[in-house]
């Protein structure tokens, strides 16, 4: 007989849990039964993290899990007032995603500074246009988000030669790596010396709408902008004008104020825009790695160890140690 009860919000494809084969009860829910099972579940796995579901079953009340995994990085998809103010503990699949995202940043700076784009269409044309492109090393970058994601886009964009200026939510001095991660009252100083602005920073009320036109207005008009964090953060159609109207030189989005991106979105057709599905973090393997990254939390969980990845539910993260 089992002891404990884990439900599965989401199931397509399904996690590979067969370790809790004997250990763990494991049942499916998906957005319409996740209100009815969630009271009988020791441990809550939100597989499905696009779903907005949790925020709505917990507020039905009733018992709840103590513990809640999200396969993703952020959690701005599930915390919701009941879920911060209870005791139940949240983890994030913060170490899967990290690596991946900075070499997808990297590709796309290598990408938009070498023209590839326009290669591409030059070549579908069979035209022969010489051009001269950027160089990488020795630009400059501002990423903003210096937690685990922000610190490997950092760490990657340093090894092309790039300079960069990490901003975080406070300052923070003596970095080993960064220098100094300023306070995010510093953008608005950094902006103009930015060849790169790379937001990777998590959701939150401070950062939701943060990428508007006067951040855009502050930028070079030579810059780029990328954003792998979430979509909320920009004001969509401010970037529209600022590309439409010059004031920026090209943008990369990967994720987006609504998803998937509907067909009239006017995104689809702006120009120096690049468009990708939410899918900078996702590599072969990536879902069998969230299964192994929530099976060894189990472990730990079922041993009465602390838990990895214990996300602060006030600032909906996990604070950088």
């Amino acid at each position: 007989m089992t002891e404990n009860t884990v439900l599965v919000l989401g199931s397509d494809p399904a996690p590979n849990l067969g370790r809790l084969s004997g250990r763990a009860e494991v049942i499916f829910a998906d957005e319409k039964t996740l209100a009815d099972r969630l009271p009988t579940a020791d441990v809550l796995l939100a597989w499905d993290f696009t779903s907005d579901a949790i925020r709505d079953a917990w507020a039905a009340g009733g018992p709840r899990p103590g513990w809640v995994h999200t396969a993703s990085a952020g959690v701005d998809r599930l915390l919701c007032p009941g879920l911060i103010e209870d005791e139940t503990v949240v983890t994030n699949a913060r170490g899967v995603f990290e690596q991946p995202i900075a070499e997808y940043v990297a590709g796309l700076v290598i990408a938009m500074a070498k023209d590839f784009y326009g290669s591409w269409e030059l070549q579908r044309q069979r035209r022969w246009r010489h051009r001269e492109t950027l160089r990488v090393a020795g630009s400059r970058a501002v990423v903003v988000g210096s937690g685990p994601i922000g610190r490997a886009i950092g760490q990657t964009l340093k090894a092309l030669g790039v300079k960069v200026d990490l901003v975080g939510r406070r300052e923070r001095t003596g970095d080993p790596e960064f220098g100094t991660v300023h306070a995010s009252g510093a953008l608005d100083g950094l902006l103009p010396t930015a060849d790169w602005v790379v937001c990777a920073a998590p959701l939150t009320d401070e950062t939701r709408g943060l990428f508007g036109r006067k951040v855009f207005d502050r930028m070079k008009e030579s810059a780029r902008f990328i954003n792998v964090g979430r979509g909320p953060m920009v004001i969509e159609q401010d970037l529209v004008e600022a590309l439409r109207g010059w004031r920026i030189a090209a943008a990369a989005l990967d994720v987006f104020q609504q998803e998937p991106l509907p067909s009239d979105s006017p995104l689809w057709d702006v120009p120096h825009l690049i468009v990708s599905p939410h899918m900078c973090g996702d590599t072969l393997g990536w879902r069998d790695a969230l299964a192994e990254q929530f099976l060894d939390n189990y472990d730990r969980w079922a041993a009465g160890e602390p838990l990895l990845n214990v996300v602060d539910k006030r600032l909906g993260y996990v604070p950088v140690q």
